[in-house]
């Protein structure tokens, strides 16, 4: 696409996928900053803790090959309301009962509306945007991070300026899911005749479950979406058994988001001039084994270098785990079919990661097997990097 095709109207488009992405991560990342207060207010316990991240991780997986049909019932715009409208209710419910049973059903409802959100998104801006959909995959990715980042850096706010009452700050995100459904439902056009799933008879339509290669991403998707989910929950109770306070380690936290949401924009904006995915994935996973070796053996100053690597890396693995399906895609049910595959199975391998950190803290009651976990993931990262070499795959 010509950047003369930049109208207003396309723009709005990419304003409410912008908005749209927001709303991918504060209902499960807004855990980690209260994971402590959480689990004393509830009495329950870290692997209990754990499987608030797990849940809607592992569903994500789960429900997101629900997409393809999903896709074909309905039309982008009123699929994307529908799972739109599910994140509002999921997010408002938190705001009645501090209840860990609620927060568990809230959880799955979340995860099974997110889990289709993101193949059919991925679709669509594969369809819309066919010669920018580096560029608007990065926008994709940067609302994600943006998401995540207000996520840990407000919920604590919400949770001071409400009373400690942590079901305001976490229901308190319902708010945001309901101005991006507004604006999806104001920017999208009506498609009442939209076939995403049509392809030529000349064309083939390969399957992903049948390929090495989208075994291989779905693995290497897996690896870096554990280390997204468990550094996300993890991070605050890691810092705090060094020494810091709630307030510190939320703020390291933030700054890790930060850099992590600016990285999400940046580096498929980067990848469009300097295009090799295994270059980037080479850097980023040596870069990786830096940062997590940093914060599990210093501390001090040092803590704030781990942070920052940590966030460049999570910055660019993410993008580069959307775009490695959709540069297989040759037509639009391939970038819906191998990007639900990928997502499936890579969330589901990714939400076994913190329920494992929890279950080692409780048996050992130190954070040396969680450190240990860190690096054994950007190892597996590498490994996968080098089979992604492999164009026979």
């Amino acid at each position: 696409m010509a950047k003369k095709q930049w109208t207003i109207s396309l723009t709005f488009v990419v304003i409410s996928i912008f908005f749209v992405a927001l709303n991918m991560r504060p209902a499960v990342t807004g855990i980690g900053p209260l994971f402590n207060i959480l689990m004393t207010s509830l009495h329950v316990s870290n692997t209990s803790m754990s499987f608030l991240t797990a849940i809607p991780v592992f569903c994500m997986g789960l429900f997101a090959p629900l997409a393809v049909p999903l896709q074909r019932k309905m039309v982008t715009k009123s699929a994307i309301t529908l799972l739109m409208a599910i994140l509002v209710v999921a997010n408002g419910l938190r705001f009645f009962q501090a209840s860990y049973l609620l927060l568990i059903v809230t959880s799955f409802a979340a995860g099974l509306a997110i889990a289709m959100i993101g193949p059919i998104l991925n679709a669509y801006i594969k369809k819309k945007f066919p010669e920018r959909f580096t560029t608007v995959v990065g926008i994709y990715s940067f609302g994600i991070g943006v998401g995540a980042t207000l996520s840990a850096a407000l919920t604590v706010t919400f949770y001071q300026g409400f009373s400690n009452s942590w079901t305001i700050a976490l229901g308190m995100w319902s708010i945001l899911a309901i101005v991006a459904l507004a604006i999806w439902l104001a920017a999208i056009p009506s498609e009442h005749n939209e076939q995403l799933h049509q392809v030529t008879a000349s064309e083939d339509v390969r399957n992903p479950w049948t390929s090495r290669r989208a075994w291989v991403i779905l693995l290497y998707f897996g690896l870096q979406t554990s280390l997204f989910f468990s550094i996300m929950s993890w991070l605050t109770p890691l810092l705090q058994d060094k020494g810091l306070s709630l307030e510190a380690a939320s703020t390291m936290l933030t700054i890790m988001s930060i850099v992590q949401m600016i990285g999400n924009m940046a580096v498929p904006m980067f990848m469009e001039k300097w295009p090799s995915r295994m270059a980037w994935l080479l850097v980023l996973s040596f870069v990786g084994v830096i940062g997590f070796m940093l914060l599990w053996l210093t501390s001090g100053i040092y803590l704030w270098l781990a942070v920052l690597l940590i966030g460049i890396v999570l910055s660019g693995l993410f993008p580069i785990g959307l775009l490695l399906p959709l540069d297989e895609a040759k037509n639009d049910q391939e970038a819906t079919s191998w990007s639900s595959m990928v997502l499936a199975g890579g969330f589901m391998v990714s939400a076994i990661i913190p329920i494992l950190i929890g279950v080692c803290y409780d048996l050992t009651g130190n954070h040396t097997w969680t450190y240990l976990i860190f690096v054994l993931l950007m190892l597996g990262i590498l490994v996968t990097t080098g089979l992604l070499r492999k164009k026979s795959l």
